[in-house]
């Protein structure tokens, strides 16, 4: 009776651990199902300008006594009404208040947010005219020349439909962030923002050494003399060398080609060396037009224009969130020549 009590025990035991198993290979899959179905993303919109309203009208509300309280609603609820009415009449003479389309785009080395800022573009050319304008609020110490590239690109098609762009920057806009930022129309910074830094830049350590010390032999097998020139683990070249100086200073030649085209006032040889500058000294470079944050310069127009924040979210399934991550891991390894960095 003891031995079947203990087994009863131990079977009962045995059965629970495989549920509670069970159940959470269940519960991940149902979850990693659901992320899955809502994996495609969906635009959100903030209208900016009802923000700064209920700001004005909290603090109001605490300043003021109550008499004045409903003095100023009063006096708010008046306004708005004549607004209407003004937005009415111009709606009828096929005119419209102009609108402000801000698009925030904070980057990293990978330039991921790449795949949200194109659908957020992509919306906004859908609706924008030539009367609108674009505001970027840019952030970004640069990154892989791939990915910068594509998102300047994106930024050109606002230009070619000529509708206004306006670039903000508040912290950095460095290498493949300047690249972003000089397509703009008028750029503006903080004064201690951080510009410039237009050069390219490729790095790698080399375990050839170490390998040969171990007895550990490295079999690379290429078609193409130049498909790899510095490698990871095998014994580099000064061919390779100077072969891999020469495709840096290729990118950096289109690097400075690009700045001429979109900035002509920039003097490209005196900017391109690599160095960054605080926004007071790039004012002076003509690398920037003016200074204001984006906090200030949205403020500046909320009375007259219609503003709106465009973001696009997308929420990634368990198995994305996992290819990202091995990909951050493996990123050594990549099967791409070399990763070069603006």
């Amino acid at each position: 009776m003891h031995y079947l009590a203990d087994y009863g025990l131990f079977f009962a035991k045995t059965i629970t651990l495989v549920l509670a198993l069970l159940l959470l290979i269940a519960g991940i899959l149902a979850l990693a199902f659901k992320n899955k179905t809502s994996s495609k993303g969906h635009l959100e919109i903030k209208k900016i300008n009802k923000i700064y309203e209920e700001m004005e009208e909290a603090l109001q509300e605490q300043i003021l006594s109550k008499k004045d309280f409903k003095a100023f609603l009063k006096e708010k609820h008046k306004k708005e009404k004549k607004q209407d009415k003004n937005k009415d009449k111009k709606k009828s003479e096929a005119e419209t208040q102009k609108r402000l389309f801000v698009l925030k785009f904070d980057g990293d080395i990978r330039a991921a947010c790449v795949e949200h800022f194109r659908q957020e573009i992509t919306a906004i050319l859908n609706v924008a005219t030539p009367r609108d304008e674009v505001v970027v609020c840019l952030e970004s110490g640069g990154g892989v020349v791939h990915g910068y590239g594509l998102c300047a690109s994106q930024l050109q098609r606002i230009k070619a439909r000529h509708i206004p762009l306006t670039i903000i920057i508040d912290k950095i806009a460095a290498s493949g962030g300047y690249l972003m930022a000089c397509v703009g129309d008028k750029i503006l910074a903080a004064p201690f923002a951080i510009i410039g830094s237009i050069g390219v830049i490729a790095q790698l350590p080399n375990f050839h050494r170490w390998l040969q010390k171990h007895e550990i032999d490295f079999e690379q097998i290429t078609a193409g003399e130049y498909k790899r020139t510095l490698t990871f683990l095998g014994e580099n070249t000064a061919k390779a060398r100077d072969k891999m100086k020469q495709d840096i200073e290729e990118i950096h030649h289109y690097f400075k080609c690009f700045i001429t085209e979109n900035r002509p006032q920039v003097n490209i040889v005196e900017v391109a060396t690599g160095e960054h500058w605080l926004a007071s000294r790039a004012l002076e470079l003509k690398l920037v037009d003016g200074f204001n944050t984006s906090d200030d310069y949205l403020f500046s127009q909320y009375q007259s224009a219609d503003i709106f924040e465009v973001s696009f979210v997308i929420k990634k399934s368990l198995s994305d969130r996992f290819s990202h991550f091995m990909e951050k891991k493996s990123g050594l390894y990549s099967s791409y020549h070399h990763q070069y960095y603006f």
